[in-house]
């Protein structure tokens, strides 16, 4: 076929023309009016040919139907007179309205298409396929429109004219001849399939417009759909007038800012602050804050940026964006989970202390399981020395974690923790903000170190602010004053450590899961002095092993006679001593190795200090050991009693607190009501005073645990039976001589087996506590368990001669304070006792 241009002289054919048989073409995605000229794009070679027989053929007339979304396709079979591989048009295919069109002119194109200008005749409805190869044929009739003249009608044209004037007023660079040629048309038909085709409708729009026959109906269809259109129209036109808006704002704000800098630097000053505002922006940008504290930063910076730099204003504002930029929102270390290899890293650091270490690897196990679990509140408490703060470390290392440590020691102002007020002046965050930002993560490990010695003022309670922090459900939205925005604490794995329990408000306890680190028995002293301080101590003070060697039982005597601990403090400086001396000794000029033993430890570090059994040696009257806990551990508290001349009083002494006075009250009372039991006169106490005396005077004691050690010693005193000195004892007395259960068994058992003694009186109900009492302690201690006090006096006092049948009344006077052959006149001082439990 020649490519050669049809003349544009050919004479316009109406419907009349419209033969009764046409070549069909498909298509899908164009729809073409009655009296629309349109180009068309063809492509496949059934339709090349249809257009050639068309063109051909003289009356130059195609039919153009559209085909249905989704329409199924065949390939052309051996009885297809084509016998190719394009597809086959199908008459269920196709929609059975289009458009008879005349082929105005055509041309080949560079890409082996064929560009075709249609105009557009009449509809036609697809009444049967003739053939489908080599092209395919259709039977078409000529479909006319009908509509009743009304003036529902002719209101409807109008507004459908109103809407497309409408339209074309929003649509920018629109022609002047679109309007005049719609001016022009005289028929409704004719304007409404104008309008449809002048908009960008989807194909299935078009196709329902043109297939309807009822032109009421049809105006009711482009009426709606070119509702849409101006609405879409409107709302971009204002889109584009309010982001137009915003341009020409910024711009102004960007030149009057230029305009400033620029003033500024030929005045010689601002350039620094521009220069602090970009960063600071830049900062707040890249800082990953959550939307409250990037709106607060935004807000802040805005309100910089309008102040002098000379201003102390300015300076405030800065140093408060600095502390919001360079804070870890979103920056965290990633926890490394490893259970064996973290048992490793605690096993190493650490002897004993087997269920804190236990619960930070339960801890996690289950990190492993669940990535998303809030960090637990965990509470170390123990005497001093026991590794509470060394344990927060290794747990760090041995999750990848940064440590941090805060120390509450002595706090008393509640803006120590949650920060002072902008409005102050020299405010800044509170210690747990600045402890982050020295982390530099959003999930390190935060020590809450000595938190049983926060204190209370005027400034307020440092303790009520930490239940904010300490709370799970509440510290994922933590505010500080200072910054006054929410920060998430809840990654935070938060270790507090105390040295009692006694001295924690219940409200800030309940908050903290506890674990108690007890002392250490006097074998796990030995062997954790053996592979942890030596090699430390040696290390510090430049020795080696082959230098300094301290044997097995110069360490055991360090223990015994230089140390009287629940901790090790004591002992790594005694060892520590021990290398300073002999360090001197090499830097005097000794070459050859030295090996401490025993016998030299009183020429390096002196007399002893302490006495390995300090338990009485003789058995005496009014003299009775009880077990305290202290803030150091367990202790033995020597608990004297005499009797006087007088009219029956009682007197207490040595510092003891209301609960323990009511204690020797309750024992008092037990005395005297078993006063036939105990061998006494019935008004045995009614010309005599009896004084009671916890040493050591200067300590407060407090507790009910002395309880039972008070009757022993009344008991003692009133019936001249002596109290068998290596016997120690801790219960509490009802008036009937029941003995409860008290705290501290661990630490009061282990300081008994310190102390020489070699029996412990215990409460029945305590015996469930044995399980945290080490086995070799167990063995080298006999405990006896006691439900009630005549179980306690039958156990504690020496048992009277078979002899001296005469009942003895004590004169005043006659028992603790006289010489005997037995005791003579020895007094020991009172070992310090701290507040019951």
């Amino acid at each position: 076929m020649s490519n050669e241009k049809i003349s544009e002289s050919i004479e316009v054919m109406d419907r009349t023309h419209v033969p009764g048989e046409a070549p069909v073409l498909r298509s899908r995605d164009v729809v073409i009016f009655p009296h629309m000229l349109s180009p068309l794009f063809v492509e496949s070679e059934q339709a090349i040919r249809a257009v050639d027989t068309a063109v051909n053929g003289g009356h130059r007339v195609v039919a153009l139907f559209g085909q249905k979304p989704g329409a199924k396709q065949r390939k052309a079979g051996p009885d297809d007179a084509a016998g190719d591989a394009e597809n086959v048009v199908q008459a269920e295919d196709l929609y059975q309205v289009g458009t008879a069109v005349q082929v105005v002119r055509m041309q080949r194109t560079p890409d082996n298409r064929l560009q075709v200008l249609v105009n557009g005749i009449a509809r036609v409805g697809l009444e049967e396929l003739v053939q489908t190869a080599p092209y395919p044929l259709a039977r078409v009739k000529v479909l006319e429109s009908w509509a009743e003249k009304t003036n529902e009608l002719e209101a409807l044209s109008q507004n459908v004219l109103s809407l497309f004037k409408r339209a074309m007023d929003l649509v920018p660079n629109v022609p002047k001849e679109l309007m005049a040629a719609l001016d022009s048309l005289s028929e409704q038909e004719q304007k409404a399939d104008f309008i449809a085709s002048q908009f960008n409708l989807r194909f299935e729009e078009r196709q329902e417009v043109l297939s309807e026959l009822n032109l009421r109906l049809r105006f009711e269809l482009i009426h709606k759909f070119l509702t849409r259109e101006v609405e879409i129209l409107e709302l971009r036109q204002k889109i584009e007038s309010n982001a137009a808006g915003s341009l020409d704002e910024a711009q102004r704000e960007y030149f009057l800012r230029q305009q400033l800098k620029a003033i500024r630097e030929e005045l010689g000053e601002g350039g620094d602050e521009v220069e602090e505002i970009e960063e600071l922006s830049a900062k707040i940008e890249a800082a990953g804050m959550p939307d409250e504290a990037r709106k607060a930063a935004v807000r802040e910076l805005s309100r910089m940026e309008k102040m002098p730099g000379e201003s102390a204003e300015y300076t405030v504002s800065r140093t408060y964006l600095d502390w919001l930029v360079e804070l870890p929102w979103s920056k965290a270390s990633e926890d490394r989970i490893d259970v064996d290899r973290a048992q490793k890293i605690l096993d190493d650091d650490h002897f004993g202390i087997e269920k804190p270490k236990d619960r930070i690897l339960e801890y996690l196990a289950v990190r492993g399981l669940k990535n998303d679990m809030r960090g637990p509140i965990l509470c170390l408490v123990g005497p001093p020395g026991t590794g509470k703060t060394s344990l927060g470390r290794s747990v760090a290392r041995a999750l990848d974690r940064t440590f941090v440590r805060i120390s509450l020691g002595g706090v008393r102002d509640e803006s120590e923790v949650r920060g002072h007020r902008r409005t102050y002046v020299g405010a800044l965050p509170g210690r747990i903000v600045q402890g982050l930002r020295r982390a530099g993560t959003n999930n390190p490990v935060f020590m809450l170190d000595e938190i049983d010695k926060l204190g209370a003022d005027f400034r307020g309670d440092p303790s009520a602010a930490l239940l904010e922090v300490l709370d799970p459900e509440q510290n994922c939205r933590f505010e500080d004053h200072y910054l006054d925005v929410p920060f998430d604490l809840s990654q935070v794995l938060f270790i507090a450590t105390a040295n009692t329990l006694h001295t924690i408000p219940p409200a800030l306890l309940d908050r903290m899961e506890v674990l108690e680190l007890p002392g250490y028995t006097e074998q796990e002293k030995l062997e954790i002095a053996r592979s942890y301080l030596v090699p430390r101590q040696l290390e510090e003070h430049g020795l080696t092993a082959g230098r300094l060697e301290i044997d097995t039982e110069a360490i055991t005597g360090l223990i015994r006679y230089y140390t009287s601990e629940a901790g090790l403090r004591n002992l790594e400086r005694a060892v520590g001593t021990l290398c300073r001396k002999v360090a001197r000794r090499f830097a005097q000029g000794r070459k050859r190795k030295v090996r401490v033993k025993t016998g030299h430890l009183q020429e390096y570090l002196g007399p002893r200090q302490f006495l390995h059994e300090i338990a009485e040696e003789n058995d005496e009257v009014g003299v009775a050991a009880g077990l305290a806990v202290t803030s150091s551990g367990g202790d033995v508290m020597f608990v004297e009693a005499t009797v006087m001349p007088g009219g029956g009083n009682l007197k207490l002494t040595g510092q003891v607190g209301d609960v323990m006075q009511e204690s020797v009250q309750a024992a008092m009372t037990y005395v005297r009501s078993r006063w036939e039991s105990l061998g006494l006169l019935e008004k045995f106490n009614e010309e005599r005073d009896v004084h009671v005396h916890a040493p050591a005077g200067a300590v407060p004691k407090d507790g009910p645990s002395a309880g039972i050690t008070m009757a022993t010693v009344l008991a003692s005193v009133f019936t001249g039976r002596p109290v068998r000195n290596d016997v120690a004892m801790t219960g509490e007395i009802t008036l009937r001589g029941k003995v409860l259960p008290v705290g501290g068994i661990r630490d009061k058992v282990l300081a008994a087996h310190r102390a020489g003694i070699r029996t412990v009186i215990l409460p029945g109900k305590n015996r469930k506590d044995l399980e945290e009492v080490p086995d070799a302690i167990r063995k080298g201690v006999k405990l006896v368990f006691a439900d009630h006090m005549d179980k306690v006096l039958e156990t504690a006092l020496v048992k009277k001669r078979r002899a001296s049948r005469k009942r003895r009344s004590p004169a005043a006077g006659s028992t603790a304070n006289r010489p005997s052959a037995r005791t003579g006149n020895r007094r020991r001082p009172a070992v310090t006792a701290a507040p019951g439990e």
